[in-house]
């Protein structure tokens, strides 16, 4: 019995196949969901760290595809917490935010 020099290839193709139909198993647009949150996030804390009050700079944001934000960390007045949270609830892409922030006398 004679075989084709082909038949290794056409044979490693079909084996192959089943692999090749699930290469692509992310959901359509969820790179550009990831840029979306990185460019709210980035904006919330330029935006905190241009506020100029030393205590922003160190909140920590959490952006989701819905335009959600979770505020976290420590401030030191209630004045630093609302205006974390209406600096965040400004920019642009942002649906709500959560203020979770702490505050601590030092």
């Amino acid at each position: 019995m004679k075989i084709s020099p082909i038949a290794p290839l056409a044979l490693a193709a079909v084996l192959a196949m089943p692999l090749a139909s699930h290469a692509d198993t992310k959901p359509a647009g969820a790179t550009k969901v990831w840029v979306k949150d990185s460019v709210v996030t980035t904006k919330i804390k330029a935006q905190l760290a241009a506020s100029k009050v030393s205590s922003l700079a160190v909140v920590h944001v959490d952006t989701d595809a819905d335009g959600f934000v979770q505020l976290t960390g420590k401030v030191a007045t209630p004045a630093e917490k609302d205006r974390a949270e209406s600096i965040a609830k400004a920019v642009d892409g942002v649906k709500s935010v959560d203020n979770r922030l702490t505050v601590t006398s030092k």
